[in-house]
């Protein structure tokens, strides 16, 4: 897998032209890219590519997208039942593995800027990417259409674009770039040709009308029947089945039900896992009672000879070895990475549950930056090993240089820096874990004592690390600075249950 995954999952206003789609398809294919999935509707008269790639090479297959979709999809003429502002009308990124939603933000604002300079398209950046607050919801962006923007770009403050003039492209309209989670699109189809009826519906369950969280709705007239077209933005916190149910519900208050579902794009596994704990209310549900899954984690070495240590038992065997590294700052790091994984696991556990209920955002916010850490620590693994090495380097080259001294000085500084943020971050999981003990599961109750043991322990090896290359630093100044900002770190000096 590659070190960076990001998905992206651009929406170009063609959905009726195999010809058009091939070439825009076409244009994002090159190294380090791949396509996933592709979706055309006809009545929507638009096109969702789905691809999955490294962070550099798939920031310039969205752009190159963005160019193509120019050159072939004229607005002025363009007819759909999906609302639309531009020909390629939004780019979301996704992080899947080694980036940050922060890193996908970063790449949406280079890919904006990029398609305005390229192609004159004006962009508005919108979800975690997004300037001010009222831009985070597309909807806000794109209520008038092509159309309506076009009248009011010039002249209206609130339709400024965040890259480029107050002009729309006069064929390809404006574009919406951004940074989210993982979305479902999810369309529910009625047994009506009642528009009316499938808006009410979509007014009932979507979040903005007070019905569901991290639910976004509209209804449309599709292949003669009423649907209920929804963007489900956090799966996990209100899942597909509870959806499908609340749409089944309020479809009977005006005397339709679903007839069909579909899916736009993909669709995580867990999802579908849920949706059938959901509706056969299986007792004690695992994802490995999916045989499936048990086959994945057996054949893929979780559940191998030695069982979970499959995993774990390389890098303890890297430690054990005669070699400097990796040494105390990678396992201190790796075991805060651990601490955060726990907790993380406790988090979500008691997330979503009837008696934790209240305490949702809370543990939502919790979830979300213990991910964070974990990410940043298990990054840091290597990252310790590689400024002890490069450190070590310094030391050789410095007999061949007359700045030696200043080269061995900044790789020592280097190499107090990475310690000290795993530190940090150690002593931050460590108060996210006090704060997780009274709102989840008290069953879980020795998971959380664990973590904080761990995180404890990171933060005592990450700081002995920092002392001892404190030792040969001669800058007085960066000494004192890094011992001050070390002393916030207290560990007691015993952990109990």
């Amino acid at each position: 897998m590659p070190t960076t995954l990001v998905e992206c999952v651009p929406n170009f206003s063609e959905g009726r032209d195999k010809a058009k789609v091939d070439a825009i398809v076409d244009a994002m294919k090159m190294d380090g890219v791949f396509l996933l999935d592709r979706e055309m509707d006809a009545d929507h008269n638009r096109c969702v590519i789905t691809l999955a790639g490294e962070r550099e090479p798939i920031q310039e297959a969205a752009i190159r997208g963005a160019g193509k979709a120019a050159e072939l999809i004229d607005l002025n003429t363009h007819q759909g039942a999906h609302p639309r502002m531009g020909a390629a009308d939004v780019v979301p990124f996704i992080p899947i593995e080694g980036v940050s939603i922060e890193d996908c933000v970063a790449m949406a604002r280079h890919v904006g800027s990029e398609i305005w300079k390229r192609f004159q398209i004006p962009v508005y950046l919108y979800e975690a990417a997004a300037a001010t607050p009222e831009r985070q919801n597309l909807e806000n962006i794109r209520r008038g259409q092509f159309e309506g923007i076009r009248a009011e770009i010039a002249t209206n403050p609130a339709r400024k674009p965040d890259f480029g003039d107050l002009r729309v492209h006069p064929t390809a309209g404006a574009t919406v770039v951004g940074a989210r989670k993982f979305l479902i699109a999810y369309n529910v189809f009625l047994n009506t040709p009642d528009v009316d009826i499938a808006k009410k519906v979509a007014k009932a369950v979507r979040a903005s009308s007070g019905g569901m969280r991290f639910v976004k709705g509209a209804g449309f007239l599709v292949r003669g029947m009423a649907q209920v077209s929804m963007n489900l933005t956090d799966f996990e916190q209100t899942p597909i089945a509870r959806v499908f149910e609340m749409v089944k519900r309020e479809a009977a208050r005006y005397g339709a039900a679903p007839v069909s579902s579909e899916i736009v794009g993909l669709i995580p596994k867990k999802s579908l896992e849920q949706a059938a704990e959901w509706f056969l209310q299986v007792e004690n549900f695992d994802s490995l009672l999916v045989l499936e899954n048990r086959l994945a984690a057996v054949m893929g070495g979780k559940m191998a000879v030695g069982g979970l240590r499959a995993g774990v038992e390389p890098f303890v065997e890297q430690l054990a070895a005669p070699t400097a590294t990796p040494g105390g700052g990678s396992a201190s790091a790796a075991s805060g990475a651990m601490a955060a994984g726990l907790a993380n696991m406790v988090a979500s556990m008691s997330r979503g549950k009837k008696a934790y209920v209240q305490y949702e955002r809370e543990l939502s916010d919790a979830i979300a930056r213990l991910s964070q850490l974990r990410e940043e620590l298990k990054a840091a693994i290597d990252a310790d090993a590689e400024s002890y090495n490069s450190v070590m380097k310094a030391y050789r080259q410095a007999k061949q240089s007359a700045d030696g001294n200043e080269m061995i000085q900044l790789a020592l500084k280097q190499a107090t820096s990475i310690p000290l943020s795993v530190a940090e971050k150690a002593h931050a999981v460590a108060q996210i874990v006090e704060q997780l003990k009274p709102i989840t599961n008290p069953n879980m109750k020795s998971d959380l004592t664990t973590a904080t043991a761990l995180a404890h322990a990171a933060t005592t090896g990450a700081l002995a690390n920092v002392e001892i290359n404190l030792e040969s630093l001669s800058d007085l100044n960066f000494v004192a600075e890094v011992r001050q900002k070390a002393s916030s770190f207290s560990v007691p000096s015993m952990v109990r249950p």
